[in-house]
């Protein structure tokens, strides 16, 4: 008995990839020998099975996506003319394609059932980003000490290395207490350059008062930290941004707070109050104490974060539902936006009220989350939640596309195996989340994506490399040539690339705190900067490679083709945009490597990518890569390659 399905086949799937509520569904099977075919279905923890007939060589059933948004899974049961029963469902990675037959109950396919009134801000999808550290971006001004929280290390030299204190205050923790001076007037004198980079969003890590430089303790939410500027500052900030079309995102840490802070007050910092100090405090029942004071429940057991409880009535109407709650608060003040620290350690009702609330306040602004795992699916706290349904996120941080790129990059997996795996994100997430999905190569999180690329830095569960460390030029030469060819890549997806401040210029670093050293002014990598100018500003000139249809190919194990397109004069969402096709490959072999694409062969260089341009989109039929005919003839551009 042969049995077949292919998710990603409309023969056998169609329409493909998410869908909205209420959406018909085809889905077929074909196979010889076969007696009798059964879907089998589960939703909201119900099985349902409906038996398929059959239409010519295949056995086939039509079904209806449920009207509320969700998760739908499929596999299907199969008996052949001797009476044997088998299995069809998913490939064991998961990740769709052609299914895999077992006499075991198989992996489901997933169908992704959306909200069809989920809309995101299309400056996302249009959108480029930029990722800023503000202590370590650009020091405007005479620095004032008295600014800086208490016992705080001031680097007088802006090129120092960021200092690692561990176990080195009474509660155990790293201290992150040395500073460099950057502050929001710095950003505003760099706006200029962040803007010839093509930048139209600037994402900054949490800029209120707290008493480390990367303020993920939050002391008070009301408050920019002094050592950064004021309010005023911010506002200064965010309409100068907004004159050169630059929106600005704001960090949101609402799973827990700082225990030096006006809610908790460990310390005494902000006078007698507190629910450390006082069980009758209105800010007590925010926390979950086991035993009142000392004993309470932290973040991933870091006594200085401790976690609130955010269902808490009071709490909730503090960050989201008073008229001049936090979150309402910084969008009125010039903010476009919310990225939202751990989102996954975040009730669900919190984000759906978070969402709703700042589009009340500002109805084009966005919420961004921080999961490092598949979104339309991940597990968290014994829940399956999605976070793509319309109801939660408008994207999420990609690291699932950065792991992925960077094990092809590194040969840790092939062309073919990157191309699956980005192609089940496709697949399972609908089209709005998708092309919003904020794609990265490096964050304040992770080590520095050249020192990864140039096999020096992976991050480890013990953080070994959590140390200062040089790369030679052999490495940073390995890691340069990846990192430009990655980027390059990220820039021809759909999604909003966002680079991490540095990156652009060389900038190297182990893990933290060593990812979060100072921006090298004077000192960059001109090359490898303007080379990024190149890439983001051709990306912004480009509607195809903005909001086009993908296509992802293959070619032998070291090269992957992406190819962008607008036909018919309207792109993926049905607005209108000149006709134009974009062409990509990138060879992460150290040798070159031979493409053919358009019905003609180019040598692709090692560790490169190159840009295919054809300037008659009309000109090519809509065929598989490999086939095409392009009778204008093609321009071949190399814009990773000739970096020694």
């Amino acid at each position: 008995m042969t049995i077949h399905h292919d998710s990603r086949d409309t023969d056998y799937r169609m329409p493909q990839g998410a869908v909205t509520c209420g959406t018909r569904l085809r889905l077929r099977v074909r196979g010889e020998a076969l007696e009798k075919v059964w879907l089998r279905l589960w939703w909201n923890d119900a099985e349902t099975r409906k038996r398929m007939r059959r239409v010519g060589e295949y056995f086939e059933c039509r079904i209806t996506a449920p009207d509320s948004p969700g998760l739908l899974w499929y596999y299907f049961v199969a008996v052949d003319v001797e009476g044997n029963t088998f299995y069809l469902g998913n490939a064991a990675d998961g990740l769709g394609g052609v299914g895999e037959i077992t006499t075991e109950e198989p992996r489901s396919y997933q169908v992704t059932v959306y909200d069809p009134a989920y809309t995101t801000p299309d400056w996302l999808r249009n959108g480029m980003m930029l990722q800023i550290m503000v202590d370590r971006y650009f020091r405007w001004g005479e620095k004032d000490v008295t600014k800086l929280p208490p016992a705080s290390y001031y680097h007088i030299h802006w090129d120092d290395d960021p200092a690692l204190c561990i176990n080195d205050d009474k509660y155990g923790d790293s201290v992150n207490n040395d500073y460099f001076g950057g502050n929001l007037r710095g950003v505003m004198e760099k706006l200029d350059y962040i803007c010839s980079m093509g930048v139209t969003v600037i994402y900054f890590n949490p800029i209120f008062k707290a008493r480390s430089n990367h303020k993920y303790n939050t002391g008070d939410y009301r408050v920019i930290d002094p050592a950064f500027g004021t309010e005023e500052d911010f506002h200064a900030l965010c309409e100068a941004a907004r004159k050169r079309g630059i929106r600005v995102i704001l960090d949101g840490v609402f799973s827990h707070t700082g225990s030096d802070s006006v809610y908790f007050n460990r310390d005494g910092s902000y006078g007698p109050g507190g629910a450390y100090n006082d069980p009758d405090s209105p800010y007590a029942e925010w926390y979950r104490f086991r035993r009142w004071p000392d004993d309470y429940e932290c973040w991933w057991g870091f006594k200085s974060l401790p976690n609130v409880h955010e269902e808490t009535p009071s709490y909730q109407d503090f960050i989201i539902n008073d008229e001049d709650s936090v979150t309402a608060h910084w969008l009125r003040a010039g903010a476009s936006g919310w990225r939202l620290d751990v989102a996954d350690e975040l009730p669900m009702s919190f984000i759906r009220k978070l969402r709703a609330r700042i589009r009340q306040v500002k109805p084009d602004a966005a919420l961004i989350g921080e999961v490092w795992e598949d979104p339309t699916n991940k597990i968290a706290y014994d829940e399956q939640r999605s976070y793509c349904l319309g109801d939660t996120l408008d994207c999420t941080m990609n690291y699932p596309l950065r792991s992925a790129l960077f094990a092809f990059l590194r040969c840790h997996i092939t062309a073919p195996e990157l191309v699956r795996q980005l192609e089940s994100q496709r697949e399972n997430q609908p089209l709005p989340f998708y092309y919003s999905q904020m794609n990265l190569m490096g964050t304040h999180d992770t080590p520095r994506a050249i020192n990864v690329l140039a096999d020096v830095g992976e991050m480890s569960p013990d953080r070994p490399y959590r140390r200062p460390m040089t790369l030679d030029a052999w490495a940073y030469g390995r890691g340069r040539r990846r990192l430009l060819a990655g980027w390059t890549f990220v820039c021809m997806m759909p999604g909003m690339p966002c680079l991490y401040y540095g990156d652009e210029a060389g900038l190297t670093g182990m893990a933290d705190p060593y990812c979060r050293g100072t921006y090298p002014w004077g000192h960059e990598d001109v090359a490898l900067r303007e080379a990024y100018r190149e890439v983001m500003t051709l990306r912004m000139a480009s509607p195809a490679m903005r909001t086009g249809t993908l296509r992802l190919s293959a070619q032998g194990s070291d090269v992957v083709v992406v190819e962008r397109r607008i036909e018919n004069g309207a792109d993926v969402f049905g607005v209108p945009a000149p006709n134009e096709v974009r062409a990509l490959a990138v060879n992460r072999a150290e040798v070159p490597r031979t493409v053919e694409y358009g019905g003609q062969t180019q040598d692709i260089p090692g560790q490169s990518a190159i840009f295919l341009e054809l300037p008659d989109p009309d000109s090519i039929s809509v065929e598989k890569p490999g086939s095409r005919k392009n009778t204008n003839g093609q321009k071949l551009r190399s814009v990773a390659c000739g970096m020694e």
